[in-house]
């Protein structure tokens, strides 16, 4: 946990000293600038959530790797 707060931290900073936008900008985009990875996240997901039913070769390959992980676990 500490890590995080400290990898946090470094970016607030970097956002704040290396911005080219006004002062208010800045703050805010170094504030918020930890929902990018979560943006990725939730959107890689939706993704293979979608392609599942899209390609269905695809998912019937995804479904055996879950049950062969869930085997192993």
């Amino acid at each position: 946990m500490q890590a995080a707060v400290l990898l946090y931290a470094a970016g607030v900073i970097v956002g704040l000293l290396c911005g080219d936008a006004r002062w208010p900008a800045r703050i805010g985009f170094a504030l918020a600038w930890p929902l990018g990875p979560l943006a990725f996240l939730l959107t890689s997901s939706i993704l293979i959530l979608a392609s599942l039913i899209a390609f269905p070769v695809f998912g019937a390959i995804v479904l055996a790797a879950a049950i062969a992980f869930a085997a192993l676990a």
